[in-house]
């Protein structure tokens, strides 16, 4: 099959749910050889990951997560405001959650973190050359600590009971990609 034989065309979009972080949306779907079909999207903004290194190690965020009901440790990341670039998003990130401030920061790799539901991206910025303000900025509902940890461990632990973010891993492969 050709690439235009592969296509779908949404032809119709109704709101499933709304909530505070995203939004599921119910789509008609035709493709090219005339099959309808009922899909669910969910519409979120684009998540945003930054892999800051101080003093050769990474500086990690460890809190809760609620869908895991653990603590986790992971880059510091959030959610890109309205309209907001991922690079913003990811030096106000960085340091809203770890009070480091980046003199330099690069884009690693933009991805889909998965396209058979979401529509939103997920980028991935390495933050370089921090300085430490010894203040973070963190929202009333954040509870979290920064820890330093050495690289080579983060890459060793990743996938344990602490590093379960999928994300991380894709972070994490978009690193050893650059240090090549």
């Amino acid at each position: 099959m050709s690439d235009s034989e592969l296509k779908w065309i949404t032809t119709a979009r109704r709101p499933l749910l709304h909530t505070p972080v995203y939004d599921v949306i119910g789509q008609t779907e035709t493709a090219a050889n005339g099959v309808t079909g009922e899909y669910v999207a969910i519409e979120a903004p684009d998540w945003v990951m930054t892999i800051p290194v101080y003093r050769g190690k990474f500086v990690m965020v460890r809190q809760w997560r609620h869908g895991e009901d653990r603590l986790t440790v992971e880059f510091p990341g959030g959610v890109a405001d309205g309209g907001e670039d991922p690079a913003e998003t990811a030096k106000r990130e960085l340091f809203e959650e770890t009070g480091f401030r980046a003199g330099k920061i690069t884009h690693l790799g933009t991805v889909s973190p998965n396209p058979a539901l979401f529509k939103n991206h997920f980028h991935c910025y390495l933050a370089e050359d921090l300085e430490p303000t010894g203040t973070q900025h963190l929202d009333a509902d954040e509870l979290l600590r920064y820890e330093l940890w050495p690289i080579d461990e983060v890459i060793a632990a990743y996938g344990s009971d602490q590093m379960t973010h999928a994300l991380m891993g894709t972070a994490l492969a978009f690193y050893l990609r650059k240090q090549r």
